[in-house]
């Protein structure tokens, strides 16, 4: 454990010598040279122009002019935290990789979240895929496992991503819509890019608008390969299982608190982190002996396919802990910079030809992102282990080299910094035989679109299945173009003929022309219905009055807490009730920010009261979500019509607390 400690403190240590508290200090220019007015510029006369040799004017507004950088084409809106990677369980056996050896070591990780299609400004819930970038900065390096909430892709080639994005971001006629994919051409291109159906089917499910980033998946997408010291390849698909389980939000529910609070999942991860609540997530890993490559009847290559995991068990080998914030968003959250290319000895890569494209695109991104070839020296990129090579100069350069050799093979320097061999810890890429003609085509065993697709729709749930047609109802209804809508009805009756002919219904489109795939096989891993369901910190609305007692409120307070909720109390204003702080008013909180909604007082207490909490419980008991009273607040849940319905709880708070643990009460 010592060690281990040793190595998460090193990431630590080093950045603590980039952190600088302005307070109680006096200004000065980036020089070091003591400022003496920050108010006025330096003119000819009070009324006169200003100086050119104003220099303190120049090099305040200089910087404040070169402020922003390239947000990110994709993922531009992203939210990150600091934490750490323990290893349940060796796994040498199958890797080099040391970090997944030794499990008496901790390995500082960086997490960064994000959305994919809308800017920094957009609003976190939007219906969209997620990211999930995990940076292990291990003792041999530093290790990106640059992945997303949903295990599959649109496309199967990275020559297509373009495409892709230019076709899901905002039309260029109009820069309309911002952070959706429900308009023409992105459903123009997934009609004629056959290939994404698979992905649709997820991004059109509720795993697209999660309920938080704390209880969201991970996914490493791409098979990779595990490469152990004899040499040996395994392939291996990489999963974060969140320990508070999978959960998601309803679409009114998400498109509302799109309006009220756009900074939702941000808020909630960075909350959560300063409560003590440490977000965690546990790492487990899908392997496929390599002389088992051709042994299923999908592709194990093909980016969009997933692994059943009724097929190939997920194997869980650790736990990833979030636990403290950023200090500045922007030097660590906007400039870390991951790279699926940053691996280390063990880990390598497959011919699954998206891979192969990203691992060119990441650097050509850092380099136009971030100014140039130094990146990596940012303090949230800089490994903990030292780095020596003859690389130098360029935009950014922080290392000062010392000596005059930068080069290789060189005498005077005794022909150093030297490569290390594959026993003193050089990476070393598997030996993979590869012979073929150069063509441009795909082979054969990426052909089959649908049938993942299907597998996905046969294990849904009923409420999933509802929710997946009223996605794509939703979505194709946004279409203007008749022909397009068309073509996607047709192309989903290849998956589901109950699908395609409801949303087509909703659309007024014919009915599929297409036959749905015959597949029957369905896996329980991917439904939501089957994830882990607790009330940890979940938060619960409280609703009291001003001209209420504040009886039995500590009570339920410390019963709440004591089940790790996060009770929050929302009153008609900022003034205590019965010895207890209000933390909302009305005005400044909506039933859609909590995950339950608990009513102290009755509907008699004043009109405000009566008015607001009878919203809040109306809202709540529409989005399916646990809904509870005191014997006094039964009258508010009466008054809407809700009293005796499922998750419906009046004056019992163990029921509640397990009410509250279901997440949805889809029975209703």
């Amino acid at each position: 454990m010592g060690e281990g400690r040793t190595n998460e403190n090193s990431k630590n240590e080093q950045l603590e010598q980039f952190r600088v508290d302005d307070s109680n200090q006096k200004m000065t220019t980036n020089q070091g040279l003591k400022v003496s007015e920050d108010e006025f510029s330096l003119k000819a006369g009070e009324r006169g122009p200003t100086l050119l040799e104003d220099f303190y004017f120049r090099e305040k507004m200089t910087h404040f002019d070169h402020e922003r950088i390239p947000e990110r084409i994709v993922h531009a809106r992203g939210y990150a935290a600091h934490g750490e990677f323990e290893l349940y369980e060796s796994m040498k056996e199958f890797t080099r990789a040391k970090f997944l050896q030794d499990t008496s070591k901790k390995t500082p990780v960086f997490v960064r979240f994000s959305t994919v299609a809308g800017s920094r400004g957009s609003a976190e819930t939007v219906r969209d895929a997620r990211g999930f970038a995990t940076k292990f900065y291990t003792e041999e390096g530093n290790y990106d496992l640059v992945g997303n909430n949903i295990p599959v892709f649109f496309i199967q080639d990275a020559i297509k991503f373009p495409d892709l994005v230019h076709a899901l971001k905002p039309e260029p006629h109009n820069e309309m819509p911002q952070a959706a994919s429900a308009h023409d051409t992105f459903w123009d291109f997934v009609a004629n890019n056959q290939e994404a159906a698979h992905m649709v089917m997820w991004a059109m499910s509720d795993r697209a608008i999660p309920r938080s980033f704390r209880m969201m998946e991970g996914f490493g997408v791409h098979t990779f390969r595990f490469v152990n010291e004899a040499g040996k390849s395994h392939f291996v698909k990489f999963h974060w299982k969140p320990v508070l389980g999978t959960h998601g939000l309803v679409w009114d529910e998400a498109q509302t608190i799109s309006g009220k609070d756009p900074d939702f999942h941000r808020r909630d991860l960075y909350e959560a982190i300063e409560n003590g609540d440490f977000p965690e997530y546990e790492f487990g890993v899908q392997l496929v002996p390599e002389e088992d490559e051709f042994k299923f009847d999908f592709d194990l290559l093909d980016p969009t396919k997933l692994w059943p995991e009724e097929d190939i068990p997920v194997k869980i080998i650790g736990k990833l802990t979030l636990n403290r914030n950023v200090d500045n968003v922007f030097a660590e959250t906007e400039q870390v910079a991951f790279h699926p290319g940053h691996v280390v000895p063990g880990i390598d890569f497959t011919n699954d030809p998206l891979l192969q494209g990203r691992l060119f695109s990441y650097t050509d991104t850092q380099l136009i992102r971030l100014g140039g070839p130094n990146f990596h020296e940012l303090p949230i990129n800089r490994p903990v282990c030292p780095f020596h090579n003859n690389q130098r100069d360029g935009y950014g350069r922080q290392t000062i080299n010392v000596g005059r050799v930068s080069y290789h093979k060189n005498s005077l320097a005794n022909n150093t910094p030297t490569p290390a061999t594959e026993e003193e810890g050089g990476y070393v890429h598997y030996q993979e035989k590869v012979e073929g003609r150069k063509v441009r085509a795909r082979s054969e065993s990426f052909k089959d679109h649908f049938s993942q697709a299907r597998l996905f729709w046969n294990s849904m749930s009923k409420p999933e299945k509802d929710h997946l047609k009223e996605a794509f109802s939703f979505e194709l209804g946004k279409v203007k173009d008749k022909s397009v809508q068309q073509q996607v009805v047709d192309m989903f009756g290849n998956v589901s003929t109950e699908l395609a002919t409801t949303f087509a219904e909703a659309i007024g489109a014919n009915p599929p022309s297409a036959q749905e795939v015959d597949v029957t096989k369905s896996s329980p891993a991917l439904s939501m219905e089957n994830t882990v369901k607790k009330p940890d910190t979940r938060k619960v609305a409280i609703l009291v009055s001003q001209d209420g007692s504040g009886e039995g409120l500590a009570s339920l307070l410390e019963t709440l807490k004591g089940k790790g909720l996060q009770p929050e109390i929302v009153s008609e204003k900022l003034v205590p009730v019965g010895g207890n702080e209000i933390d909302h008013t009305f005005l400044t909180a909506d039933s859609v920010l909590f995950d339950a909604v608990y009513a102290v007082d009755s509907a008699d207490a004043s009109d405000v009261y009566k008015e607001k909490a009878s919203e809040f419980v109306k809202q709540a008991f529409k989005h399916y979500k646990p809904v509870g009273a005191t014997t006094a607040g039964a009258s508010v849940l009466e008054s809407q019509g809700v009293s005796g319905k499922a998750g419906v709880v009046v004056s019992d708070e163990e029921q509640f607390v397990e009410a509250v643990a279901a997440h949805r009460h889809w029975n209703r």
